[in-house]
């Protein structure tokens, strides 16, 4: 007995120490670098708290030590930013939202209901101090929330994510996506003048994180290629003028960030880095490149058919996809098709009309005709943010009696007394075992399939951000302008220019004050995402649209009331509806005139004009399926109006 319990004894020893060097050490440096950061950045919030409260109330003289104060602890938080946007993004509003309320429904969200978001914090405190009438009570509650916010950071939940590689990389990724398309632009810094100093400062706080990383990671560590092209990027910053105006983005970008973005990348294969958080939901896992337009997925573009990978079955649904895009068989007199509306020969838009004609024939609808170049890259469809997905969006159209007018049980009918479509949908109802037969699904992605496949063509301009061609200085030029004087970039983000930011599992709405007419008489009565999700922030708010291909694709905003680029331009530049005169109490585009000059209004149509995209001309099928029923064989390629 003695001999067998001296045995166990021995061979459990042996399991512990043998498990003890399976099972990597705790990184005890890396996780104390970040709890000793996050104790900084409490004590420095704390000290704004107690500055405020030394106040009976809060006269235009204290104000510049407020915000003194307040650029002292966001200097404390952009040391930790690397950690914290990526670990818990929510919260992170608290600390730092640039909005005191938002509805953005996330993509894993997209079921659900929007619901209210508020923000806090120390942008949101800042702002406040611009503000008329200062209560003090009101920004010791956005301090008071941030400091709550900040202790979450701190739960085992949080920390936990230190103990591996995994997390590191994914994180800095999203740092990187950020450097590219957020930290640079003022949108979540009120003081312009900081942005750029405040980005060196965290630059060299994150240098810092990556040296004790390497300390307690020496298996998964940084290559040595990225930490010098890191280190030259902060020299490139220190070598820059401090204003966020004069920085030149586009060499920022293209010689430094993309570079370390594909670096990073390299990292996350060799590695084998796993992800467990939400925030990894859109990224594409193949993609080295920013400007990469399968950089992140915002919709499906196979539908029903996503587990079909093989091209050839893949071209053929795309070829009864384009039958089905210039069909009026969709509609429910035969005599309107997908095209009547998005032309396929301008880039699957209407450049003709302010809105298109109604279903009727005689009225116009309310709504201009957004270009189908590009949907895929939105996480919400239409421009109110109506439909999760492209397929409920093409149903809603064809079922809609503004539209198509028709019904489902009709087209089915229709879309199967055609043997060319019906042998088709009969032949892939096994890939989809989901249905039992062929339904509007099968129809809808089969037109996605088509029209989805233009998303990914490339401009000028990502030629450029890739090394592969080099910058007109017009183009350069209004590159910068857009991501800094003329503060495009803090709607339209980095690289699809939409109002999908990073990490992409969101879309964005703003209220610009649109006039219903050029002259600037009265708002357009259009209420937008209020009409899908009523509250006073979406009232005429309308999510924001890419400007690729814009150049191409007039008239402009959602009720096509402006003809030229120029036109939207000058609308920016003067405020928006306010700065017109229009009273738009929710408006979420700023009221100051913008100040450019003429010249610098051309600089930026040089750039836009380098965002088209080498769409190739479609031509329309020459012929539509033969229907058994003879009284549909008469349709109309492209339809009659």
């Amino acid at each position: 007995m003695k001999k067998t319990a001296l045995g166990i004894l021995l061979l459990l020893t042996f399991i512990v120490l043998v498990s003890s060097f399976s099972q990597p050490a705790e990184p005890v440096a890396y996780k104390s670098a970040y709890k000793e950061k996050i104790s900084g950045f409490r004590e420095t919030q704390q000290e704004l708290l107690e500055t405020i409260r030394l106040y009976r109330t809060i006269s235009k003289n204290d104000i510049d030590i407020l915000k003194n104060k307040i650029h002292e602890t966001r200097s404390k938080l952009k040391e930790l930013d690397f950690w914290l946007r990526y670990l818990e993004p929510v919260v992170y509003k608290k600390i730092n939202g640039p909005l005191p309320v938002e509805w953005e429904t996330e993509v894993f969200e997209k079921f659900e209901a929007p619901y209210k978001r508020e923000g806090g914090g120390l942008t949101l405190a800042e702002l406040y101090l611009d503000e008329k009438d200062i209560r003090k009570d009101s920004l010791e509650t956005l301090v008071n929330g941030s400091i709550r916010a900040t202790q979450v950071f701190l739960e085992d939940s949080i920390t936990q994510n230190l103990n591996t590689h995994h997390h590191f990389f994914l994180a800095n990724r999203l740092f990187l996506l950020n450097l590219a398309a957020v930290y640079t632009t003022g949108f979540e810094c009120p003081d312009t003048t900081r942005i750029i100093p405040e980005m060196e400062h965290m630059l060299k706080a994150v240098e810092a994180i990556y040296k004790t990383y390497d300390l307690n990671f020496p298996a998964y560590p940084l290559k040595d290629e990225y930490l010098a092209l890191f280190e030259k990027t902060i020299q490139y910053v220190r070598s820059q003028p401090s204003s966020y105006s004069l920085f030149d983005h586009l060499h920022f970008i293209q010689h430094y960030i993309n570079p370390l973005y594909r670096l990073n990348h390299n990292m996350i294969l060799d590695y084998k880095v796993r992800s467990t958080n939400y925030i990894d939901y859109s990224l594409d896992k193949k993609t080295a490149s920013i400007f990469d337009k399968s950089l992140y997925r915002g919709q499906n573009a196979k539908g029903v058919f996503i587990g079909i990978d093989d091209e050839t079955q893949l071209s053929e649904l795309k070829n009864i996809g384009k039958l089905l895009f210039y069909d009026p068989i969709l509609s429910l007199n035969n005599k309107r098709s997908c095209a009547s509306c998005h032309n396929p020969a301008t880039f699957f838009t209407d450049t003709t009309l302010s809105t298109h004609l109604n279903f009727d024939g005689q009225h116009k609808l309310a709504r201009n005709t957004p270009s189908l170049i590009n949907a895929v890259h939105n996480q919400l469809v239409m421009i109110d943010g109506k439909h999760i997905s492209l397929e409920d969006q093409s149903i809603d159209v064809i079922t809609n009696p503004d539209e198509m007018g028709s019904n489902k049980d009709e087209v089915l009918k229709k879309i199967m007394s055609c043997d060319d479509y019906k042998k088709v949908f009969k032949k892939y109802l096994a890939a989809t075992p989901q249905y039992a037969s062929v339904n509007m699904e099968h129809i809808a992605s089969a037109i996605i399939l088509y029209y989805s496949e233009f998303s990914f063509y490339y401009s000028s301009f990502d030629h450029i951000m890739n090394e592969r061609k080099t910058a007109e200085p017009s183009v350069k030029r209004g590159f910068n302008l857009f991501m800094g004087k003329a503060q495009c970039g803090t709607c339209h983000f980095v690289p699809q220019f939409n109002g999908s930011k990073p990490p992409y599992t969101s879309s964005e709405f703003e209220v610009l004050g649109v006039p219903a007419d050029t002259n600037f008489k009265s708002l357009s009565p259009d209420k937008g995402r209020y009409m899908v999700n009523p509250a006073k922030e979406t009232y005429a708010a309308f999510r924001t649209a890419s400007v690729r291909n814009t150049a191409l694709t007039k008239p402009y905003m959602h009720n096509g009331i402006f003809k030229t680029l120029e036109s939207v331009i000058d609308f920016y530049d003067g405020g928006g509806g306010i700065g017109r005169g229009l009273v738009v109490n929710n408006q979420t585009l700023s009221s100051d005139s913008l100040k450019l000059t003429g010249n610098e209004k051309k600089d930026i149509l040089a750039f836009i004009n380098s965002l088209n995209e080498d769409i190739p001309l479609q031509l329309p099928p020459a012929r539509l399926p033969v229907s058994k029923n003879k009284a549909l064989n008469s349709r109309v390629v492209g339809g009659e109006y």
